[in-house]
């Protein structure tokens, strides 16, 4: 009687976890750049999966820039800040210490601001009749009672901004600054000062769904202003 291959879902969940396991060992800094991991068969017998679990987590990690994989050779650490992506950011919050955080936070910050200011431009010249609409719905709605409620609808707002502005490279980097926050990379309270300002997330809802591209940016920007200086003041 032979024995039954594992099914899909298996052989998936078998590969997050050596994918999960590598992909914070290099991360962290366990695994430096050109660090030599493993051969495959190495791999399965350490992690307790089978070789064909480990050639898709190692795919995995090739796609987001973390390893070079070198058929007949080994397979190399690479330094993921010359070569990952954004969407490294869902995990970087969890790994460093205090001062690799604070950076963390103040990339975001930084980030957010630029590319939230000139979608909100964009949005004011480029968005249709019906996203507009939603916006200014958005904005003439009551404040909800929760900070997490209020930040929902933030996010939602942004979300509209950026679809608005029909540039798909800063619709990739919102969800990978989504990402981050949902996947505790960064704390969702230090965007309290622009969530807890309902009349002046409504200002923006209006400046976005508004034909002054120039007011649009100058808003957003005002907005999203307020999250750098406050990260700046605790790291002061």
């Amino acid at each position: 009687m032979t024995a039954s291959k594992p099914s899909p879902a298996a052989r998936r969940l078998a590969s997050d976890a050596v994918h999960d396991r590598l992909r914070g060992q290099i991360l962290s800094g366990r695994l430096a750049p050109g660090d030599a991991l493993p051969s495959e068969r190495a791999l399965a017998e350490r992690h307790g999966v089978n070789r064909h679990a480990v050639r898709e987590a190692l795919k995995r990690l090739q796609q987001a820039g973390l390893v070079r994989v070198s058929h007949g050779g080994a397979t190399r650490v690479l330094d993921w800040r010359a070569t990952g992506g954004l969407e490294l950011l869902a995990d970087l919050g969890s790994l460093g210490g205090a001062s690799e955080r604070r950076e963390l936070i103040r990339s975001v910050a930084e980030i957010r601001a630029s590319v939230g200011a000139d979608a909100a431009r964009l949005c004011a010249l480029r968005a249709d009749d019906g996203l507009r609409g939603e916006l200014r719905a958005l904005g003439e709605a009551p404040p909800e009672p929760s900070y997490e409620e209020r930040l929902e609808r933030y996010e939602r707002l942004w979300e509209l901004i950026v679809e608005g502005s029909r540039n798909l490279a800063y619709r990739l980097a919102l969800n990978s600054l989504v990402g981050a926050r949902h996947g505790r990379g960064v704390d969702p309270g230090i965007y309290a000062a622009e969530v807890d300002d309902a009349r002046a997330v409504a200002e923006l809802a209006r400046a976005a769904a508004g034909r002054d591209p120039r007011r649009a940016e100058r808003t957003a920007r005002r907005l999203l202003d307020r999250t750098l200086a406050a990260v700046a003041g605790e790291g002061a």
